[in-house]
């Protein structure tokens, strides 16, 4: 039997995520997930794959506001309250989107420009701010937040159990910044899923994920490595692409929590 074991939100893209019991699905991802995004001057997205230190940034959520602290740096601790953002509107790159959102505040920019050393800025996506995901996916044009892609991706702990046995030195699940991880079932279970119901909530398997540098980025201390992208190019390369997780989007809303059941209603073809 399959269950959900773990659930993760990340708040700030790229930035450390946070580890939860139970959380609300929304369509465009989980509540709280990917809604804030540093940019740098240009207004290109910054990730762990330019700047592998912001892993060392890590956040909480304290009642209906976001905490950041760095992990090693003796800062003050900055706090983004949720739905308090600057009137002004700006478009951001995500890859070859250019997605709306709006800027946060000038002490957001001056704390992360400081923090991680290079200009940035910090940008939300409002409820107003709308983002579609690859039409070549979509069923009824859905969004998404300023996840990679998708709103929701899944990868099962006997498939983080095989690879650990296949590298030199174990790593945590935390590398491939999943939302939900299970249990049950044998290793890769979930490339074969069309369809599935955690809890009560429907999810579609859309697409499996290919996988980036950023997977070789410890994150407890922001250093890259060559790890694990080597040892999954061995068994896990389709293409010129390494594939771990499953990529999903909803059909409904509510809350999920861990220990919820995993009900196959479809598989692939």
């Amino acid at each position: 039997m399959y269950k959900l074991s773990e659930i993760y939100v990340y708040p700030v893209k790229s930035l450390g995520g946070i580890k939860l019991n139970s959380a609300e699905v929304q369509l465009r991802g989980l509540k709280f997930d990917r809604r804030w995004m540093i940019v740098d001057e240009n207004n290109i997205f910054l990730t762990q794959r330019r700047i592998p230190s912001m892993a060392l940034i890590r956040t909480e959520i304290t009642g209906n506001r976001i905490k950041l602290t760095h992990k090693s740096k003796n800062i003050s601790s900055l706090y983004l309250t949720t739905g308090l953002y600057s009137d002004k509107q700006t478009l951001v790159q995500i890859f070859n989107n250019n997605v709306p959102a709006h800027f946060v505040s000038d002490d957001a920019d001056k704390w992360l420009t400081e923090t991680l050393g290079v200009k940035c800025r910090l940008v939300f996506m409002s409820g107003s701010d709308i983002r579609l995901i690859n039409p070549k996916y979509a069923k009824q044009n859905e969004t998404v937040s300023f996840a990679d892609g998708f709103p929701f991706l899944i990868i099962g702990q006997p498939s983080m159990d095989l690879l650990n046995s296949k590298l030199p030195q174990k790593i945590s699940v935390n590398r491939f910044r999943s939302n939900f991880v299970f249990s049950g079932g044998e290793a890769h279970d979930e490339d074969k899923w069309k369809k599935i119901k955690i809890g009560e909530i429907n999810f579609e398997v859309v697409k499996p994920c290919a996988r980036c540098v950023i997977t070789t980025v410890n994150q407890n201390n922001g250093r890259k490595g060559k790890e694990p992208l080597a040892t999954l190019s061995l068994y896990r390369k389709v293409g010129n692409k390494i594939l771990f997780g499953q990529n999903m989007l909803t059909e409904n809303t509510g809350v999920i929590s861990t220990g919820d059941k995993i009900e196959i209603l479809e598989f692939n073809e």
